[in-house]
């Protein structure tokens, strides 16, 4: 089972739920050249939504931003897994975190239909250096 796990930095911004915006923010960082490795949106009131924003390269992201006049929080960090996509795929990571005592407090993850899986672990900041270690992330 080969698996890909590497350090992420997240960045979320608090929008009107109404139609585009989700449109609006993906086109300007599509259009400033920004290749995103996730994208989340989730309701965080009646009228908000909290889209979460994992750019590949966050110097261009945060500049592409702050030439929008995007108000974004972050970046926070976060660990990507990627790999085959295989029954069990996912047990090795939980149970080295939960051998170290590290809380996972959210995941959101994907399969592409293809054989391939990507996934994203928040562990919360004083608990991240230990994470990283524990599954030999550089």
């Amino acid at each position: 089972m080969a698996i890909e796990i590497q350090r992420v930095s997240y960045f979320y911004a608090t929008v009107k739920d109404q139609p585009g915006e989700g449109y609006r923010i993906l086109d300007l960082f599509a259009k400033a050249g920004v290749s995103l490795l996730a994208f989340n949106a989730v309701p965080v009131g009646p009228m908000r939504t909290q889209l979460m924003l994992f750019p590949k390269d966050a110097a261009r992201f945060q500049h592409a931003a702050k030439s929008a006049a995007l108000d974004l929080e972050g970046p926070h960090p976060a660990l990507l897994v990627q790999g085959d996509d295989e029954i069990g795929a996912l047990i090795d990571v939980h149970e080295r975190l939960f051998e170290a005592r590290v809380n996972v407090y959210s995941t959101n993850g994907v399969t592409d239909g293809k054989g391939r899986f990507g996934y994203v672990i928040y562990i919360r900041p004083e608990d991240f250096n230990r994470a990283a270690e524990v599954l030999d992330v550089a």
